[in-house]
């Protein structure tokens, strides 16, 4: 009696679908952790950085600052 064991049988068949379905579980859940991060890391971020310019933002005032420079030509400027 000797202690040979048998090699499994390779895969034959299927094997380039089964290989797709992994790559594509795999590629939804990188999308998945990619899409949150960037939702969490720079949008959630970015707007609340939009919000608080946009709080005590007066566009009147920012139009006379730069009328009184000369900005526009068809403005007079003071």
């Amino acid at each position: 009696m000797s202690a040979v064991t048998k090699l499994p049988k390779p895969q034959m068949r299927r094997l380039f679908e089964s290989q797709v379905k992994m790559q594509l579980g795999i590629a939804f859940v990188a999308s998945l952790v990619s899409g949150l991060a960037f939702k969490i890391l720079v949008k959630d971020k970015r707007s609340e950085r939009y919000a608080n310019f946009y709080k005590d933002y007066d566009c009147q005032e920012h139009f006379e600052r730069m009328r009184r420079r000369g900005v526009f030509d068809s403005v007079p400027a003071d």
